[in-house]
């Protein structure tokens, strides 16, 4: 969910974040085909949102991400039909499309003046008959509550932080320290700074001030989890596939409190987190380690419902890797995790592309007769 609300109340696109190279030559690709209908056999119709209120830089930006991966797809064989999401009026959008013809490949994060709005667009896909990318709307409207979230993580036997939810800084009777104050409705690390984690009352009760106040919603305080930190990508139904993890690597922090992914180290350039956070891709992890992860990553998917692909953020301590964040919809640019994830394991962009549409594609019978 790569696109959110900043603290200035501003509806931010995907910013351009940065990526780490493998560290091992990719496998070679699997073929595209044998796994359903040959990508021309599939039409792509390109769902994306473009909001009036963006800078025009913002808005350049966006096209310019989209064209890689109209691009890509088109490279592999599918033919793609690319949609401009730019006002609330999302059928009128979609209104001259067949449904029996197109795979929509959903990469509407928001309609635009709408704040948390990815799961109205699935709704309005679901609604108009179309076959599409990712997850129903009752599960991104899950994703947006991380307390929800957590007590079906928890009934899944997956492990996940401590926390509690408080409206206001009076309802601070936390006592575990660390902890990390999170806005409870926002994702993308939107709210996440170095003074987001404390170490004690006082600064817990400004945190929670803070976040209550600048954000308008309830805050989440969780223990704060001082470990190895990991990004796992998902895809499939049926089978579901874990690609390669990467590890976000901390150690030019002696501070604890610095030692996060915060909004700056994903989207602010020449910030200490932006340069200093190194990605190791892939991670190092023992083989017992990598199975334990891959089985509760996808406990996890299995458990929320998630469709066709997923990320997910974990911390490893003691031995016990901790759910952090799932993100149910996570961003499919090139310089994104998935992208990055997906040619770890042999996937150009444009065959990473493919393998969502076929995914998608596989759960409805009017294109797996194809």
């Amino acid at each position: 969910m790569a696109t959110d609300k900043h603290k200035t109340g501003k509806t931010l696109h995907r910013p351009r974040r940065k990526t780490a190279q493998p560290a091992a030559p990719a496998a070679k690709p699997e073929p595209v085909s044998g796994r359903g209908p040959e990508p021309h056999e599939l039409p792509v119709l390109l769902l994306y949102n473009i909001d009036p209120a963006w800078e025009p830089a913002e808005q350049e930006e966006a096209v310019t991400a989209t064209q890689e991966l109209i691009d890509a797809l088109r490279q592999v064989g599918h033919p793609v039909t690319p949609v401009q999401v730019n006002d609330p009026d999302l059928r009128r959008r979609l209104a001259s499309y067949d449904p029996g013809r197109f795979v929509v490949l959903n990469w509407c994060e928001a309609i635009p003046g709408i704040d948390h709005s990815d799961a109205m667009a699935a709704e309005v896909l679901e609604e108009m008959g179309f076959a599409y990318s990712g997850s129903p709307p009752a599960v991104l409207k899950l994703s947006g509550d991380k307390e929800k979230v957590k007590d079906v993580l928890r009934r899944a036997g997956v492990p996940t932080p401590e926390g509690r939810v408080c409206a206001a800084a009076a309802d601070a009777t936390w006592e575990r320290f660390p902890a990390i104050v999170k806005p409870l409705r926002e994702h993308c690390s939107i709210g996440i700074a170095p003074e987001s984690v404390v170490v004690e009352r006082t600064a817990l009760r400004e945190r929670i001030r803070f976040v209550t106040e600048t954000y308008r919603q309830p805050a989440l305080v969780e223990e704060f989890i001082d470990g190895r930190e990991f990004r796992v990508t998902l895809w499939g139904n049926d089978e579901v596939e874990v690609l390669p993890p990467v590890e976000m690597e901390f150690s030019a922090f002696s501070d604890l409190r610095e030692r996060l992914c915060s909004w700056d180290s994903k989207f602010t350039p020449g910030s200490r987190h932006y340069t200093e956070i190194r990605t190791i891709a892939p991670a190092p992890l023992t083989p017992e380690e990598l199975l334990r992860l891959e089985d509760v990553s996808r406990a996890a998917y299995r458990a929320m419902g998630i469709r066709d692909y997923a990320r997910f953020d974990f911390r490893l301590r003691d031995g016990v890797f901790y759910l952090l964040d799932p993100n149910p919809n996570p961003d499919i640019s090139a310089d994104a995790s998935l992208a990055l994830t997906a040619e770890l394991a042999g996937h150009s962009y444009g065959r990473m592309g493919s393998r969502i549409v076929q995914i998608a594609a596989q759960r409805h019978p009017k294109f797996r007769s194809r």
